[in-house]
């Protein structure tokens, strides 16, 4: 396998990933706390029967994102703005909707973009704005709605009506929404931090955990092949018997 190969950068990537996964899990756990602090300071705490009730109100029993109805098993509660460290959104009301899993997977792809790759500020608009006439053509977001619907006339028509709705939906949160913005330029810098700290205590925990396990692995195994040649030296005959008299 080459230095630069396909599948050594895949096994590279890979590794980065879950490294990646790690303080990414992390962000997500500080943003819902902050989310909790948010909901209760600003009290906007809704039960959740109201809140379905809103949310099939803007949208039915249907997708956000592609409109196609949504089916038990096939749907996931969804953040229109990713509680990532790129999108920073937060578990609130206007945020919060119900989606069908392959359009929260894609849309997960996406929200992984920075800021200068986006295609929109928020994570919702720029997902939905991938008609496939604005990135070049490895987009796998464009290929995504393109499957949906070829004709680029009806993809354009269908994206547009999607943050329509979302759009409207979200109106009825304006006013958390501009609060939502001042809390997200505080945060912004400590969830970097927090980010990068992460990434750098999982590396460092992880060597030193491999090189103490590796390291007690092969102490056993010099053991167990001691005992095995000390067991070996009581069953096994002489090399050279000595001769008979």
């Amino acid at each position: 396998m080459s230095e630069g190969g396909p599948a050594r950068k895949a096994l590279l990537n890979a590794t980065l990933r879950a490294k990646s996964d790690v303080a990414n899990k992390v962000v997500s756990m500080f943003l819902h706390e902050v989310s909790k602090q948010i909901s209760s300071d600003l009290n906007q705490k809704r039960g959740k029967a109201n809140y379905a009730s809103l949310l099939e109100e803007a949208f039915g029993n249907a997708c956000p994102y592609c409109g196609e109805p949504l089916e038990a098993g096939r749907l996931v509660v969804e953040h229109l703005d990713g509680m990532n460290r790129y999108r920073l959104g937060f578990h609130v009301p206007g945020n919060v909707a119900v989606a069908c899993t392959r359009c929260n997977h894609e849309k997960r792809r996406d929200d992984q973009r920075s800021e200068e790759r986006s295609l929109e500020a928020t994570g919702w608009e720029s997902f939905l704005s991938h008609s496939g006439d604005r990135c070049d053509s490895n987009c796998k977001t464009c290929k995504y709605w393109v499957e949906r619907w070829p004709d680029l006339g009806e993809r354009k028509q269908r994206l547009e009506q999607a943050l329509q709705r979302i759009r409207a939906f979200r109106q009825r949160f304006a006013g958390l929404f501009a609060s939502i913005q001042v809390i997200r330029e505080v945060v912004r810098k400590d969830v970097e931090e927090l980010y990068r700290e992460c990434q750098d205590f999982a590396t460092v925990r992880i060597d030193r955990m491999t090189a103490s396990v590796m390291g007690e692995l092969n102490s056993r195994t010099d053991i167990d092949r001691q005992a095995r040649e000390t067991a070996d030296s009581f069953t096994s005959p002489p090399a050279n018997p000595p001769p008979k008299k």
